[in-house]
């Protein structure tokens, strides 16, 4: 399943949608089910661990907002290589330790996490140039 970058990308898709439900189902327990079934006009903040991984969802959400092209425009390219599926490798492992790092507050684990997957996604930019 990781011996090529668009089945990667698929896996993040999987990784980033499991924690939307983490963090659904822990903000069910913090807001209720009255709350999360309304137009949520008023903010509420989830705290603790729920407010951590939603904080990871956004920042997962952008991330994938940088790789899903870089991976589409190597695609495109037929520009697939052993560069490529490398960076595409560590930018999930990266991914895979940053949302446990982020949700249980490990702060330097999970900076070198984020560094490593940008740096990641930044290589595959690069080489599909």
């Amino acid at each position: 399943m990781l011996d090529n970058e668009l089945s990667i990308l698929a896996l993040y898709g999987l990784l980033v949608a499991l924690s939307i439900l983490l963090q659904t189902t822990g903000a069910l327990g913090q807001l209720g089910m009255d709350y999360l079934l309304s137009s949520r006009d008023e903010q509420r903040p989830t705290t603790g661990i729920t407010g951590r991984i939603g904080r990871a969802v956004n920042n997962s959400a952008i991330a994938m907002a940088l790789f899903a092209p870089a991976i589409l425009i190597l695609a495109a390219r037929d520009g697939f290589s052993p560069a490529t599926l490398h960076a595409a490798q560590v930018f999930l492992l990266a991914r895979v330790i940053y949302l446990p790092a982020y949700a249980f507050g490990i702060t330097g684990l999970r900076t070198l996490a984020w560094l490593a997957g940008f740096a990641a996604t930044i290589t595959l930019y690069f080489l599909g140039l």
